[in-house]
């Protein structure tokens, strides 16, 4: 998912699985596969570099910290 902003300023959250097109219009216009229409102040390209970005961290899977109880060797 990824944050974008609408014309009027607020923020909203966009499953990107569920963006249809997006077209310059000359705001920024998401089609949904729900058949919702959403005008953005973000530029095209930038919609979807947050998209690419959001994917990359998907097929990285989870990052694994160890607890900080377990940080020493031995307990």
């Amino acid at each position: 998912m990824i944050a974008v902003t609408r014309l009027d300023g607020t923020q909203i959250v966009v499953n990107i699985d569920v963006i249809q097109w997006i077209e310059q219009t000359p705001d920024t216009l998401l089609a949904l596969t729900t058949g919702e229409r959403l005008l953005v102040r973000e530029p095209v390209p930038e919609v979807v570099r947050r998209a690419v970005e959001f994917k990359r961290e998907i097929a990285a899977g989870p990052v694994v910290r160890p607890r900080e109880d377990q940080d020493s060797v031995g307990g």
